[in-house]
Parts: structure tokens; C-alpha cells; sequence
């Protein structure tokens, strides 16, 4: 039966695929320089930001995302102090880095103003008034020119991008080369965390691929995985990094960790959720030791738009 008053977003997941959202109220839509942006009312998700036609995060579920992406970077490093968010215009990776007192400072480079200027009025939910905390430093620039110009080191970096869209502005994030760069701009002990596209059994392709280029820059790398309702397919992360490995800690590790150095209770993230979260199943471990193709600036990767 339909339901009356609602308009409906097909996000397209594959030529043959979408995931269908009725919408109660459209809160903001505009081209911004770089992507189309709306701020949408969905009815299953709540409040949710959209980017170029892709759902990023829902008011239902955001904190999924934002503490798997976060908590196991943070927790394998010693003691990070000096962190660096690429993206993360909703202001929640930011939120959630904030929740360690160990850190000092915050800098987040995101490109599209306008994408955060308007989460920051209208989803307050997501960012908690992160922006205003004195650790944080907000920048809008290019992120990887950034770090090829720029001579700091940080002891954590989190990518929190969209998806490399053909001519949209995060397809160069996702290269060999931009690893190279970010691998400069960590201290000895530090670590990435990135979200690595779908787990779809039909369509691995940016998971594995972002998998095996990480292997020609990083000796660690760690690839695993969440449940993220609104993206209506089984979502990949990684982890890489110079030394600290995740998967070495253990349900009571992680516990304990998150006892003593995360500053908040949190709703997903624990030491069993982190253990199930590295637990990648056979033909899952079987297509990243497959895959051969490396992403590279004259050799990008494209997701379906």
C-alpha cells in the first residue's frame, strides 16, 4: 500500500540495484562547487546527509558509522595526540576523536564549506558542538594538497570521505600515491582508518582494491567491516599503519581501553564488537587475497553513480 505525503529517493547502489527512501521533509538542497548536497528527513533513518545522490549517515545510525570508523585507530595507538580528519563534514568522526583526552589537537580538512557550514546549523546531533571544543581546528582546503605541503606529523589520521565518484572531489583520496603522502605525515607509531566502500557479496571491488593498495604503502593493514542500515549493504573500513596492529587486541583489551581512555559511553563500539568486527568471512578473505589491482592517479577507481 503507498503511503501518503511522502516523496521517494532511490539511492542507486548498482546498475540493477537502489535502496528506496520515502521522505518527509526536504531540510536543505543545493550544488555546492564540488557535489550536490541535501539534508533530507527520511522516514525510516530520521535526518540524513546526502551527497551527490549518496546517503553519508542517518540520525538512526550515525553513531555505527562514526565509532567503528574511529574508536579501533584510536585505541591501537598509544597515546594519540595530534590527530588529522580528512572530511568528516558532519562533525562526528570529530566528535567521536574527542571523546579520547589525550588529544591535543583536532585538525579537520574538508574541501565543501557549504557541506559543513550547513550540518553544523542542521545536524546538531551529529557533531555535539565538537566545532566549538578548543582542540579543533576546521580548515577548508584540499586535503591532500595539504599534506603534500605541509611539514607536521600526526599520530592518527581518519578518512572519512564519500565514495570516489567520477569528476567528484574524493576520487584522489582513495590512490597509492595519497597513501604515500598520508604515510609521511605519520609519527613512527602511527595509524589511518578509512571507510573502504561496500561488502556487497556483488560488488567488492572498491573494498579490495582499497585493500591491496594500502599493502604497497603500509606493512600493517587491517581490513574490516560494519552493518550501516541506511547504506543498505554490509559496509568495509581499514586500518593501516606502522606499527600498531588492532587485531591484537582482545575483547578485555578494548574494554579496558575504552574504560580508561574514552571520555563518554558509546552505543556500538566494544571489545566484542571490535573482535566480530576484524572476523571477515571465507569468501571475504578469499577475494582480498585475490585481487591484484592497485589504484593509482592515472589509474583511479570509480564507484557506480
Amino acid at each position: 500500500m503507498p503511503i501518503k505525503n511522502y516523496r521517494w529517493f532511490i539511492e542507486t547502489l548498482s546498475p540493477e540495484e537502489g535502496h528506496l527512501h520515502g521522505i518527509r521533509r526536504v531540510l536543505f538542497s543545493t550544488q555546492t562547487p564540488f557535489q550536490s548536497l541535501d539534508i533530507l528527513e527520511l522516514g525510516s533513518y530520521g535526518k540524513a546527509l546526502v551527497l551527490d545522490g549518496k546517503v553519508q549517515s542517518s540520525l538512526l545510525d550515525e553513531f555505527v558509522y562514526h565509532e567503528i570508523l574511529v574508536h579501533p585507530a584510536m585505541l591501537a595507538h598509544p597515546a594519540a595526540k595530534r590527530v588529522f580528519i580528512v572530511g568528516g563534514g558532519e562533525g562526528a568522526t570529530l566528535r567521536e576523536v574527542l571523546r579520547h583526552p589525550t588529544v591535543e589537537r583536532a585538525l579537520m580538512v574538508d574541501i565543501d564549506e557549504e557541506v559543513v557550514n550547513r550540518c553544523r546549523e542542521l545536524l546538531p546531533e551529529w557533531h555535539e558542538g565538537s566545532f566549538d571544543d578548543p582542540r579543533t581546528e576546521v580548515r577548508f582546503l584540499d586535503a591532500r594538497r595539504y599534506l603534500e605541503e605541509t611539514e607536521e606529523r600526526f599520530d592518527v589520521i581518519i578518512i572519512d570521505i564519500s565514495e570516489p565518484v567520477e569528476e567528484g572531489p574524493a576520487y584522489l583520496l582513495f590512490t597509492k600515491e595519497f597513501y604515500q603522502i598520508v604515510h609521511r605525515r605519520l609519527t613512527d607509531s602511527g595509524i589511518i582508518a578509512l571507510q573502504a566502500g561496500p561488502v556487497s557479496i556483488s560488488d567488492l571491488s572498491c573494498f579490495t582494491a582499497i585493500h591491496q593498495t594500502l599493502l604497497t604503502v603500509f606493512p600493517v593493514v587491517a581490513p574490516y567491516w560494519a552493518c550501516i542500515p541506511c547504506f543498505a549493504l554490509p559496509w568495509g573500513f581499514s586500518v593501516a599503519s606502522k606499527r600498531p596492529d588492532p587485531r591484537q587486541l582482545g575483547p578485555e583489551a578494548v574494554d579496558r581501553l575504552i574504560t580508561e581512555r574514552i571520555a563518554a559511553d558509546l552505543r556500538y563500539y566494544d571489545g566484542l564488537t571490535h573482535q566480530m568486527s576484524f572476523l571477515l568471512p571465507k569468501y571475504l578473505r578469499q577475494r582480498l587475497q585475490e585481487e591484484k589491482r592497485i589504484i593509482e592517479d592515472n589509474h583511479p577507481l570509480f564507484t557506480f553513480h
